[in-house]
């Protein structure tokens, strides 16, 4: 008898790519990562500072090697370098079979570039491609903010040959130009020779951070008619999201990459840990469901839905014109769908910068005390 958690399961076999939004050397260490891939059905990790800064503030795991970069006299940055591309080679290595399964799709585990970068392009296609040679390992996915200067980067990181996780999305006009910096990236690396087969890439949408943000905004007005709003702007804005997925990669521009052996960029529901107590903790899971996407979870989220969670099939397709009157009321009620979003992207490269600075701090102390 299967082991394996049943709603997941169904998840799943409606097309959900199951990711964990986690990893640390203690998860890796400890087996506990391998549990999750043997009962969970969980088929990739996504990573960010903030994952990165919390594991090393916690525990003892990455004390030999501290110590030993400590000792090879190894300044900070590049400290933080050796240390996350280890986690991330180790992760990959556990998804490999996944990786030759699923013929690239899946078994994936993704790195990001240092925020600092978000606004600097050559900066950010230099850094992809020293974390690309220093994992060593086809399954990895740099990821890339979708900054207006990340757009050029995704493009020309992509002609390189290197897979790419694009990051911090939140419009869908954005979105559609990530789509483009894509389909770019990959002429430009059909025509450098490339075996377009090799390049895999998804699309991170950001799902709670759009209802915390206009869920203030509708507090802030007070009527019965805000009040009926909330919680319901992440999912429109990531059912809109899809359509738009849908429809970029059936235009002949796209066509012709498939064709020629190029594979979709997939959205990826990020963000997908409900924030508000007063929504159902699986909300951003089963109100997203449809062929061929991505759902990075935190751990508490994807055991919310193996416990309760009900998979009903595709709840996006049937629901664009419901998702676009959601976010119509919305802007109705004076809220500026493009000033929350250009916020949220700031925002989001801010909280990113102070995640990074608090993993430089302890990524510090780390190695004066081994010294």
């Amino acid at each position: 008898m299967s082991t394996k958690n049943i709603p997941l399961g169904e998840l799943s076999a409606a097309g959900v790519s199951i990711w964990l939004d986690d990893l640390s050397r203690e998860r890796i260490v400890s087996g506990t990562l391998t549990e999750l891939i043997d009962q969970m059905h969980v088929v990739g990790v996504t990573t960010n500072p903030t994952i990165f800064a919390n594991a090393l503030a916690k525990g003892h795991g990455y004390d030999d090697q501290v110590g030993q970069l400590a000792k090879a006299g190894v300044d900070r940055d590049s400290a933080i370098i050796e240390i996350t591309t280890h986690d991330v080679a180790q992760a990959c290595d556990l998804f490999r079979a996944t990786y030759d399964a699923t013929a690239g799709v899946d078994g994936r585990v993704s790195i990001e570039v240092e925020p600092s970068l978000a606004h600097n392009s050559a900066g950010t296609v230099a850094q992809a491609k020293q974390l690309w040679e220093k994992v060593d390992r086809p399954n990895v996915l740099i990821k890339i903010p979708a900054t207006v200067e990340g757009l050029e980067a995704i493009t020309e990181t992509t002609a390189a040959g290197i897979s790419v996780n694009v990051t911090l999305i939140f419009s869908l006009s954005r979105y559609r130009e990530v789509v483009n910096a894509y389909l770019t990236g990959l002429e430009k690396a059909k025509a450098n020779g490339i075996d377009l087969s090799t390049l895999h890439s998804v699309a991170s949408f950001f799902v709670s951070r759009v209802d915390t943000e206009i869920d203030k905004r509708l507090d802030a007005i007070g009527t019965p008619e805000a009040a009926a709003l909330k919680g319901k702007s992440g999912v429109a804005n990531a059912r809109l999201a899809y359509q738009v997925y849908e429809e970029s990669f059936a235009s002949e521009r796209a066509k012709n990459l498939l064709a020629g052996g190029a594979n979709k960029q997939r959205p990826l529901w990020a963000s997908t840990g409900v924030k508000d107590p007063a929504l159902p903790d699986t909300m951003y899971v089963v109100e997203l469901v449809a062929p061929e996407i991505v759902n990075t979870m935190p751990e508490k989220t994807m055991n919310a839905v193996a416990d309760h969670g009900e998979i009903r099939g595709d709840t996006i397709t049937g629901n664009y014109d419901d998702a676009n009157s959601v976010l119509d009321q919305v802007a109705e009620l004076g809220i500026s769908y493009d000033e929350v979003t250009a916020f949220l992207e700031t925002d989001g490269v801010a909280k990113f910068n102070a995640s990074w600075s608090e993993l430089q701090a302890t990524v510090d102390d780390a190695l004066e005390n081994a010294r």
